[in-house]
Order: structure tokens, then C-alpha cells, then sequence
């Protein structure tokens, strides 16, 4: 059976994601922050809600969650300490999820108790929803995590395999390559990439999910160990002589950089 996974914007830059088994009228959300968008595609899939995956507690990612309780009673899984969790989840457990078996892995950075969920679909590609934790070309804000601990969770995810489609929260692209040429303006992957989402988005489309593959050539908050990256970091700190030393100088200048996601 086919895995599928559909796209629902939300408020102005959100992506909800709605997993379904090909064949099957189950589907599960992540991060369900608005619940009328995920009705109406529900209604217009002809599908029915089966579960709720949550990453972190920010509001955009849980408030839809009552609403949609209210028309069925489902699972909700996620963090033990956010209280619309029904069955919490913690590093190395694993779910079940439209016929796939999900890991689910600890992340966190953003904020303390952020996780994520992996799986790999037979015959397609492996597929990773990672929240508000890495985005394209770009990595979530430290509300509560320290740059020491979102490094080491970007790393973790790096390890994955290089097809991985990751799914992330937000829009936010072309801010976060903007920056990234900032940072690598010698960078050719990136110029490409730059190239290929400017067009994605001039025809409305999403540049998520992006590979990993792609995040590795391009993302420098998973380049700290690029020379060119190195440098830029250099410049903004002098004492960056190690990679989680660049990671926090490269964050903190994405910190101070307009848009700054």
C-alpha cells in the first residue's frame, strides 16, 4: 500500500500534515495548530480522523486539537507534559501510523521536550516530520534549548538516511536561504536551490518536503564543520574555533537577521 502525506496550509505560514494509507480512510494530522482546514480536507478526502501527532506545544502546532476532539475521540500522541497528550511518546518508542511503523526521536532545542517522528514506507522514500526543529535551509528559534542541544538534535537528524523527506511546520524558505547566502554567497547548490523555490513559490507551491541530501549541501546550521561556514562565523565571533562554538554564532546572527525565523 501507498503511503501518502497531504499538504494543508494554515494561518499564514503553517503546514499541517495529514498521513493516510493509500487504500485506507484512516488519516493522522501532526500538529493540528487550526482544526477547520484539517475538517474540510478530511470531507473532501472522504476520510476519517484516526490519530493526532504532536512535536512541541507551541500553540500553532495544538490549538486545533480540542475542535477536532470534539467530533471523535482519538488518540493524541506526543509529549508527556503538554496536556491535550492523551498517550505520550518519548525517544525511541515507536507507533503505528497509517500501516507504517513511526520512531520517535527526542529533539530537542526549540524547546525542551520537542520531538519528531521517522518512518520508512516500503518502496518510498524514508519521510521525517520535525516540527519546528530544522526547516529548509534553516533550524527553529531556541525558546528553551540551548545551542548545544539544538546542534547535537540537527546532527541526530543529519544521520538519517539522505532521501529522507522531511516535513517541517513552516514556510519560511526563502527567509532562511536569504540568510544562508549571507552566510555562503559562494555556495552553488545554494544559488541552485535559491533558483529552483523562487519558481516553487512564484506558482504558490510549497518548497516543503525538501531531503536531507539537500539540507546537508545547503543548510548551515548543518555546516559547521565547512570551511566557509567556519568563516562567516569568524566574523561574528572569533572565538568559534569548534563546531557547536559556529553553530551558536551562526544562530545568533539568524537571530539578528531580518526576517529572523
Amino acid at each position: 500500500m501507498t503511503f501518502v502525506v497531504h499538504t494543508i496550509p494554515a494561518f499564514s505560514d503553517n503546514y499541517l500534515w495529514l498521513i493516510q494509507q493509500e487504500g485506507s480512510r484512516q488519516a493522522y494530522v501532526v500538529d493540528p495548530g487550526d482544526a477547520v482546514p484539517i475538517q474540510a480536507k478530511l470531507a473532501e478526502l472522504n476520510l476519517e480522523l484516526a490519530g493526532i501527532l504532536v512535536t512541541h506545544q507551541h500553540p500553532d502546532h495544538i490549538a486545533g486539537i480540542p475542535a477536532l476532539l470534539e467530533h471523535r475521540s482519538v488518540p493524541v500522541y506526543g509529549p508527556a507534559d503538554i496536556s491535550v497528550v492523551s498517550h505520550p511518546v518519548s525517544d525511541g518508542d515507536t507507533l503505528d501510523i497509517a500501516g507504517e511503523t513511526f520512531e520517535v526521536i527526542a529533539v530537542p532545542g526549540h524547546t525542551l521536550n520537542h520531538i519528531a517522528y521517522y518512518a520508512k514506507p516500503a518502496a518510498q522514500s524514508p519521510v521525517l516530520f520535525c516540527g519546528d526543529t530544522l526547516f529548509a535551509c534553516g533550524c527553529g528559534r531556541l525558546f528553551e534549548g540551548t545551542p548545544e542541544k539544538m546542534y547535537h538534535s540537527l546532527q541526530r537528524l543529519s544521520q538519517l538516511p539522505p532521501g529522507t523527506l522531511a516535513y517541517c511546520a513552516h514556510e519560511y524558505t526563502m527567509g532562511n536561504i536569504n540568510f544562508a547566502l549571507a552566510v555562503e554567497p559562494d555556495n552553488q547548490d545554494l544559488q541552485m536551490r535559491m533558483e529552483d523555490c523562487q519558481e516553487k513559490r512564484s506558482r504558490d507551491c510549497p518548497t516543503v518536503p525538501f531531503t536531507l541530501s539537500t539540507e546537508i549541501k545547503t543548510n548551515p546550521f548543518l555546516r559547521s564543520d565547512a570551511p566557509s561556514v567556519i568563516a562567516a562565523a569568524k566574523q561574528k565571533d572569533e572565538s568559534a574555533d569548534n563546531s557547536i562554538a559556529v553553530f551558536t554564532a551562526i544562530r545568533h546572527w539568524k537571530d539578528n537577521f531580518w526576517p529572523s525565523l
